[in-house]
């Protein structure tokens, strides 16, 4: 029977995913991305750079005992000119209290000499003077060797004495970081049997690979291969530049994928792995980005299957087309509707929506015609589940009729206001007709600094304001994205919107509309999002 090697998971999310351009956690997104990590089971998360910060020093001050990770703190080894113990940079480091620290050190000649402008045998006494005093104060050292593949293929032997360094003053882990991410898998692996050949143990070394060349992941599972039993990686990928090795990619590869489902052990079992999905959106939601669709694993997509070809036989057996079950990793099956559907996309997309239709339902046929009229106009339905199931209750005739628009106008205005600025002013009405009764809103789109939030802005507000005794059941309803894109050109250009709508209790969904008008497209997609939350709420119609 083979024996499992543990491997251990490093998540580095709150602090090298920080580094991506334009992301800036605040103290609560560390702490419920942390708890986030907790639940998921890393062994290690790196809470960020005590002293570089003063979000990093609060983070610090506040962060409460973890169920089943460790927290590192991290900082990077003494300066030339200080001892360990006065060094204020490493003592902030240190006086973080966490029982892991991992301190970051230059292992390429060119760097020492250039960025540190230190000799090499400076480096080298700092680097174990660092780790020396971390074991002296009871805590677990690891040392990120910084830029370690460029300098070991510029200067192995000095690569490798840093590496050594840090292992003879008792390192736990000797991570080899790709730091400028341009290494590939073939040399990875190489350098790697190389350094375990030169005596430093496998068991103590560990890979942090950046994205670079888009190999980091590749770059990772080479690592792993070639023996090293420590991960370093962030969620979602994030990292400075391109980015780092994407957790949420790995952790399922190393779980279900041969060779290492069945060589390696992790902290992380398959029924924690059910969180991965929700844990990679809550990131997302966090940051105020709309999820990659494309993402291996837990994007929206990667288990969609738009062809009727791919539907049929998914639904025959999934192993046709799905190389996991997508529950596996807490993602589901899509089967959308386009033009390049046939019916049993469209019986299988219909039974997801809880619309039961007969297989020989001539209605079928017309749902599937008007589907691809639809889409030769410019309406995308894959993208737009919700504005597809209307359409299908529409010509099955189980669609109610809750209210009838009867005329809406959107007034734009630009003026000067009393200061002489030039400010705009959107306003929209629109007047509906339900149970005999007319209703009319009218709304401003001025947010709460007084700025105009613009015409599709006032338009929902109109529209959401007052529908009489439907009102509670769309009170909760808030725009989370909204996609314009021409989908042909000239003075006869057709706009395709897309609206996502979300509920207070998590429920999201999109819908589409199409018009060589974008404030009418928008309308149409609007009108749809409050209809089908009406229909999902199984509001009766008055």
């Amino acid at each position: 029977m083979m024996v499992r090697e543990r491997l251990y998971i490093y998540d580095t999310t709150l602090r090298d995913g920080q580094q991506t351009q334009g992301v800036q956690f605040s103290k609560q997104d560390k702490l419920s991305i942390m708890s986030a990590l907790d639940k998921l089971g890393v062994d290690y998360i790196e809470g960020g750079w005590p002293g570089a910060n003063p979000t990093d020093d609060d983070f610090f001050s506040v962060v409460n005992e973890l169920k089943f990770s460790k927290l590192s703190a991290f900082g990077m080894t003494k300066r030339t000119g200080f001892s360990v113990e006065n060094d204020d940079i490493l003592s902030a480091v240190v006086n973080a209290g966490t029982s892991t620290v991992c301190l970051v050190g230059k292992s390429n000649d060119f760097h020492v000499r250039n960025a540190l402008n230190v000799s090499l045998e400076e480096n080298l006494n700092n680097i174990s003077a660092s780790i020396q005093y971390l074991i002296g104060l009871g805590r677990e050292a690891i040392f990120d060797a910084e830029h370690f593949f460029d300098g070991y293929k510029s200067n192995p032997e000095y690569a490798l004495k840093t590496l050594e360094a840090a292992y003879s003053s008792g390192a736990r882990w000797i991570v080899l970081c790709d730091t400028n991410g341009g290494t590939l898998p073939d040399e990875i692996f190489e350098i790697i049997s190389a350094v375990i050949g030169k005596g430093i143990p496998r068991l103590k070394l560990g890979i942090h690979a950046h994205n670079d060349t888009g190999n980091a992941v590749a770059n990772s599972l080479a690592a792993l291969k070639a023996g090293v039993r420590h991960l370093q990686g962030t969620l979602n990928g994030l990292g400075e530049r391109c980015g780092n090795a994407d957790l949420v990619s790995l952790i399922p590869t190393l779980l279900l994928k041969e060779p290492f489902s069945k060589t390696l052990e992790l902290s992380i079992s398959k029924n924690e792995l059910s969180l991965i999905t929700h844990t990679s959106r809550l990131l997302d939601d966090l940051l105020n980005r709309i999820p990659s669709r494309g993402a291996p694993y837990v994007g929206a997509s990667a288990f969609a299957h738009k062809g009727g070809l791919h539907a049929s036989a998914v639904l025959k057996d999934p192993n046709t087309y799905e190389h996991i079950d997508p529950s596996l990793v807490g993602n589901k099956r899509v089967i959308p509707m386009s033009n390049q559907a046939g019916r049993s996309n469209l019986l299988s997309r219909l039974g997801d929506a809880g619309i039961k239709v007969q297989k020989n339902n001539p209605k079928l046929d017309e749902i599937l015609k008007e589907i691809k009229s639809q889409e030769d106009k410019g309406f995308s339905f894959d993208l737009a589940q919700a504005s597809f199931e209307l359409l299908a209750h529409r010509i099955l005739g189980s669609l109610p009729n809750y209210f009838e628009v009867k005329r809406y106008r959107v007034l734009m205005e630009r003026r000067k206001n009393k200061y002489n600025e030039v400010v705009t002013l959107s306003e929209a009405m629109v007047a509906l007709k339900i149970n005999n009764k007319k209703v009319l809103s009218v709304s401003e789109s001025l947010d709460a600094e007084g700025s105009d939030r613009g015409p599709v802005n006032a338009l929902a507000r109109a529209i959401s304001k007052d529908i009489g005794p439907y009102q509670p059941y769309i009170d909760d309803i808030k725009l989370v994205d909204f996609k314009v894109r021409i989908t042909s050109g000239g003075v006869g250009a057709v706009t395709r919107v897309l609206i996502d709508s979300e509920d207070s209790d998590g429920n999201r969904w999109s819908t589409v509309g199409v018009s060589a008008n974008i404030i009418d497209a928008s309308f149409q997609a609007l009108l749809d999002a409050l209809n089908w939350k009406l229909l999902k709420s199984n509001v009766e119609p008055i």
